[in-house]
């Protein structure tokens, strides 16, 4: 059975220890590109009735080459790896929750520091949580190719949102963020690649679901819309059903559609064309006009004693003449990735 009555976010009672394991491939015709594993460890504790304590690690194991560029591939091959961590801890005063996190992230050239603060404001009703954070990142870019040495980028982000309890079977959750940030922005293992040096994107994301007590079912819906300084946007649309079955079980369906109009100094084939000496040009096809779907399924079971597994696999396609709105970038190859993921966890 599924949970049939909506709440808004409270104290956590229990704690929770969760490993999972990633696997990322992406391929684009005539060539398989980037391969991604990636082990996981979350846990969440309690420590009193009003401090919880949560952290996680991860461990990013990257190899292949590294993006079409124009159709050829670009000049660097890819075998990195990536070591993260985070911490966090909430107090609760009465009604307000009060977090302090910080995270760390390096790789053979990317090191970044990050520190957030957040606040929540739970109504005596507990069906309304209003929440506000602020967090900063600090990078240091050394690329392995010498391109980039001794770069950095400072980053500020803002945060607002209202979860919402609209009756027992129905909640709403909107966010709304801020980003803004200065310093390396472009891509040091790209030819002549020149980003701006600063960076600003505001991003809203809705989310609904709506439990259907008798089907033993939940819908979920998601919008996100995105604006970027470098001149591109994107609309994000997601469909997800959760279907309750017996034992334990879950099925949760999704498709994804993702729009993005490109950036203000991407330039379509053939290279160099549009390149200026000292302005802003980039041939990075992730910056193009395109649109992308994504489907999935994920299935779960849930255990006596606290236990429960999960096995998720995803699908994603990406073409320019997917665009909806316009005429997508011209000449760039369609990208294809899958992913799966697997893991279980302990609630004490």
């Amino acid at each position: 059975m599924l949970p049939s009555t909506a709440l808004a976010e409270s104290t956590p009672t229990e704690g929770v220890f969760s490993l999972s394991y990633y696997n990322y491939r992406d391929w684009q015709p005539g060539a398989s590109r980037m391969s991604v594993q990636s082990p996981t460890m979350f846990m969440l504790v309690p420590i009193s009735d009003s401090l919880a304590l949560q952290g996680s690690l991860v461990y990013d194991a990257v190899t292949g080459a590294s993006p079409y560029f124009f159709n050829a591939l670009s000049q660097a091959s890819i075998g990195d790896y990536r070591t993260a961590g985070d911490l966090k801890i909430t107090k609760w005063f009465g009604r307000w929750a009060v977090g302090v996190g910080g995270a760390v992230s390096s790789e053979q050239d990317y090191l970044s520091r990050a520190g957030s603060v957040d606040v929540r404001y739970s109504t005596p009703d507990n069906n309304t949580t209003y929440a506000f954070g602020v967090g900063g990142a600090y990078d240091t870019i050394n690329s392995v190719n010498g391109v980039a040495v001794n770069e950095h980028r400072y980053s500020l982000e803002f945060m607002g949102g209202i979860t919402q309890v609209l009756n027992a079977n129905a909640i709403v959750q909107s966010n709304l963020a801020y980003y803004t940030g200065h310093g390396y922005y472009s891509d040091p293992y790209k030819s002549l690649d020149q980003r701006p040096s600063e960076r600003r994107t505001v991003a809203w994301l809705t989310r609904y679901n709506q439990a259907f007590v008798e089907q033993d079912g939940v819908l979920q819906l998601s919008y996100r819309l995105l604006f970027d300084s470098f001149g591109d946007h994107s609309n994000m649309m997601e469909v997800a059903w959760v279907q309750g079955l017996p034992q334990g079980w879950s099925i949760a369906p999704n498709i994804r559609y993702i729009a993005q109009h490109g950036a203000s100094f991407y330039f379509n084939p053939p290279f160099p064309v549009g390149y200026v000496d000292g302005q802003n040009y980039t041939a990075d096809t992730r910056l193009a006009t395109w649109g992308a779907f994504t489907v999935g399924l994920t299935a779960t079971k849930v255990f006596e004693k606290g236990w429960s597994a999960y096995a998720k696999y995803q699908y994603y396609q990406q073409r320019p003449d997917w665009y909806i709105g316009g005429t997508g970038s011209p000449d760039i190859l369609d990208f294809s990735a899958r992913w799966f993921e697997v893991g279980f966890s302990k609630t004490f």
